[in-house]
């Protein structure tokens, strides 16, 4: 087994990083978190040449080239395909889970990538157009999987305290992606019309290193232990994940969560919302996971181009300054990354959320008064750069480990389709609406967004608890008493709570064994 890196908690134990856990945590995202974000800026190098693709396609089959509002519809489905593609794939993703594993779904899905790369790599050679598209729909499936499988299989295997360490690690691979096809894109490497097709076909690459390395590597042992019942398997994948310490407490508590759901199978997504005693766990997963796209986040990258034109770099830097703003991605995912166990998921979260309405409201008024004051035009490029990082300390991943973290095993699948298929819909509204809200309302658009960062940041101030170093029992109980005490004021005394609700999903708890929030359970 790797070597063994210690990392301090605040709580009783001090847990250790082991060279298993931070080599899948690295596995799974290089093939399939970086992948998303890839995905996300590979389309905007080559525009013009993917536009001229399409066009001289149609004339070699029908004699005539396509209209421009043809040829910008194409593109735009190109674009906007990966986003429906994203939304299936969260819809199936439970489905997945429970069938195949956590680490199965991120190894069997690698296909898809395969014959994505494939359809688009051939692309040209076979003069079809419609292989590009459906191969970015595959690839949005791909993402619309990964997004969900990936921080649930991460914070599963991880101990209580480094959870949300290993939870951040996809988020900085997503901006590794986006700066990775920020770099490629440059016309000194793959930004030649002649390279197009490879570049858009290169996310084989690391999908491929993540096949052959990750199935050496154990399953979820909750999975193993809670869906699977085979503790022979639990004990070996902790084993392997574990530092040479005592995994019997962590088992144990495995179990007691096995035991509150013994009667209570894997629910599905309507089930998941007719169960009341999850309402605000529901509530805060729709919350922070749409209003991760609402931001603005899409818009922004979307204009950084425009905005960084008029502050006056001139256009031959753009894409340079451009990628630089993807060093400053990797940068902030960094910070969250190292910081969340020590500072805690609402600071990141309230924090970044805050940080990005305050500089939406910062562009809106350095577009309103630049043609006045010419240093206006800088401020809105720091507020660019501060939306950006803003999102990537926090809100980029934080949601996502979130969702895992307020369920247990039973509703976690329903809840990961419920965050997911929000989130891409909100990330294809935004796509959709924000050009005719920019129509509409100019400069003052930003408002809008920033609006909805700092509701958001309200709503997490005001509702989700901190999760930091707890077990999911434990975190479950927090919502429990959130709901159970107006419910029975007067009927059942506070302490009888521990007993009679413990688990929090409708299932009730007959072992004598009492858990109290604020105790430390490993």
């Amino acid at each position: 087994m790797a070597g063994e890196v210690l990392i301090p908690s605040p709580g009783k134990i001090t847990s250790q990083l082991t060279g298993s856990l931070l080599a899948v945590a690295f596995l799974t995202s290089l093939g399939s978190s970086m992948l998303y974000g890839y995905n996300l800026a590979v389309v905007n190098s080559p525009a013009v040449y993917i536009k001229d693709f399409y066009n001289q396609s149609v004339v070699n089959r029908n004699g005539t080239g396509l209209s421009e509002e043809t040829l910008t519809l194409m593109y735009s489905l190109t674009v906007s395909v990966f986003a429906i593609g994203g939304l299936l794939g969260s819809v199936i993703v439970g489905m997945l889970v429970t069938r195949f594993g956590r680490k199965g779904t991120v190894v069997n899905t690698t296909v898809l990538v395969f014959i994505a790369s494939l359809l688009m790599g051939f692309s040209r050679n076979c003069g079809s157009p419609e292989m590009i598209i459906v191969g970015r729909f595959i690839t949005g499936i791909h993402s619309g999987i990964s997004l969900s499988v990936v921080p649930m299989y991460l914070g599963e295997i991880a101990p209580k305290n480094l959870r949300g360490f290993l939870g951040l690690v996809p988020s900085i691979f997503i901006g590794t992606g986006v700066f990775t096809a920020q770099i490629l894109g440059l016309h000194e490497l793959l930004g030649k019309e002649e390279h197009w097709p490879l570049f858009l076909s290169v996310v084989a690459v690391p999908t491929f290193i993540q096949l052959m390395l990750l199935p050496w590597f154990p399953e979820s042992p909750r999975y193993l232990l809670i869906e699977k019942h085979n503790v022979h398997a639990t004990i070996t994948a902790l084993k392997w994940y574990r530092a040479k310490c005592d995994i019997q407490a962590e088992i144990e508590e495995m179990q007691e969560e096995q035991r509150s759901l013994s009667s209570v199978e894997t629910l599905s997504v309507w089930k998941l919302f007719q169960d009341d005693t999850v309402r605000w766990q529901v509530l805060s997963v729709m919350v922070i996971n749409i209003g991760m796209q609402l931001s603005g986040i899409d818009a922004i990258w979307f204009y950084t181009n425009d905005i960084f034109e008029d502050a006056g770099i001139p256009a031959s830097e753009i894409p340079y300054t451009t990628a630089g703003t993807g060093v400053i991605e990797i940068i902030a995912g960094l910070v969250g990354c190292f910081s969340i166990e020590k500072l805690g998921r609402r600071p990141l979260m309230i924090g970044g959320f805050t940080m990005m309405g305050i500089c939406c409201g910062g562009i809106t008024v350095s577009l309103i008064l630049q043609a006045h004051l010419p240093f206006m035009r800088y401020v809105g490029v720091a507020c660019v750069v501060g939306i950006i990082a803003g999102f990537c300390i926090g809100p980029a991943g934080v949601p996502f480990l979130v969702t895992a973290e307020l369920f247990k095993q039973s509703h976690r699948p329903a809840a990961y389709i419920v965050g997911g298929s929000l989130n891409w819909l909100s990330n294809f509204t935004v796509g959709f609406v924000f050009p005719f809200l920019q129509m509409s309302a100019g400069s003052y658009s930003y408002l809008v967004f920033g609006s909805i960062c700092l509701s958001v940041a309200v709503y997490v101030y005001v509702v989700i608890p901190e999760t930091k170093n707890k077990t999911f029992m434990e975190i479950s109980q927090m919502f429990t008493k959130k709901e159970a005490v107006p419910e029975t004021q007067g009927l059942i005394h506070v302490d009888q709570l521990k007993l009679k609700k413990m688990n929090g999903y409708g299932g009730m708890e007959h072992a004598s064994l009492e858990f109290d929030s604020s105790s430390s359970v490993p």
